[in-house]
């Protein structure tokens, strides 16, 4: 039986390279440590951690790098999708081989519903952990469909949510799955509480304040709406700076994470726009009026 009792907060991690652009695994593994220490359920390597641009023994480094770390102290899942299925079915068995609990795919670009549907089923039928359906802009699986393919398809049971509007998204899969699809919320957690209003049961936020959203998550679980809702606005303007567009958002990420000790540099491949120095300078300020400058040591 497929495991579907996946809850909470699951950052997607961000890929830290050195100067020669190689994956710092010693970084790699300082960061899930710097997660399961904030208190998170889960992690993943997705879109956020760079990994279209990662080889595929690239891939196999950083999931092993994670599973290791994690100890199965919290759930990892891995992005799978590829712009093939023959493709996207081998990233999935081997992330499964090397010890993920889940993993994650995006439908190929442009795929009919038909195609999209048998993608996701071909899959489901090669592996035996889950698979996450993401929505996003550029492969969108809008709740119809994605109800449709996680009854055609026994693993594919859990849908992460990031086409824009997500909160009505998010209370249209729910109203129409019922409990066929678990609902997870993504686009960097920016709409966390008023998705959980409307069904979803986590978020798959960005690594760079994990401990913010286990304290809401907490708080929303105890019946705390307001207070949860109260936490979560004193970093809405940090969470705005980190979600730009353009590839900015990984910059950022990185460099919240050097500030606090996690990585030694916040190297980005190519492609990406680079912030320029008054947004790096505003970062900085945010963090630091928001005391977050520094972690425990890891």
């Amino acid at each position: 039986m497929v495991d579907r009792t996946m809850r909470g907060v699951y950052p997607i991690l961000a890929m830290p390279f050195d100067d020669d652009s190689r994956i710092d695994v010693e970084d790699l593994q300082r960061e899930v440590e710097y997660l399961v220490d904030a208190g998170v359920h889960g992690v993943g390597v997705a879109m956020a951690s760079e990994v279209y641009k990662l080889s595929e023994s690239e891939r196999d480094l950083a999931t092993t790098a994670v599973v290791d770390q994690a100890r199965g102290r919290v759930k990892v899942v891995i992005n799978t999708g590829g712009p093939g299925t023959d493709l996207a079915i081998q990233y999935s068995w081997n992330a499964q081989e090397l010890g993920a609990d889940a993993v994650m795919a995006v439908p190929p670009a442009g795929a009919a519903p038909v195609s999209i549907r048998e993608y996701f089923r071909q899959i489901s039928d090669a592996i035996e952990i889950p698979i996450f359906i993401q929505d996003i802009s550029s492969g969108p699986v809008p709740p119809p469909l994605a109800v449709q393919i996680a009854r055609e398809s026994e693993n594919a049971c859990y849908a992460k949510v990031e086409v824009s509007p997500t909160a009505p998204r998010v209370a249209q899969a729910k109203e129409l799955a019922g409990d066929d699809l678990v609902i997870f919320g993504g686009a960097g957690g920016n709409f966390f509480v008023e998705e959980l209003r409307r069904g979803s049961v986590g978020t798959m936020p960005a690594a760079a304040i994990p401990e913010v959203f286990r304290a809401v998550w907490d708080l929303y679980q105890d019946g705390r709406d307001g207070e949860a809702t109260r936490e979560f606005e004193r970093y809405i303007p940090l969470l705005q700076t980190l979600g730009q567009g353009q590839g900015i958002a990984i910059y950022l990420t990185k460099e919240v994470l050097r500030l606090r000790g996690v990585f030694k540099a916040a190297n980005v491949r190519h492609p990406g726009m680079r912030p320029d120095d008054l947004t790096y300078r505003e970062l900085a300020r945010q963090v630091d009026q928001l005391e977050l400058s520094t972690v425990k040591a890891l």
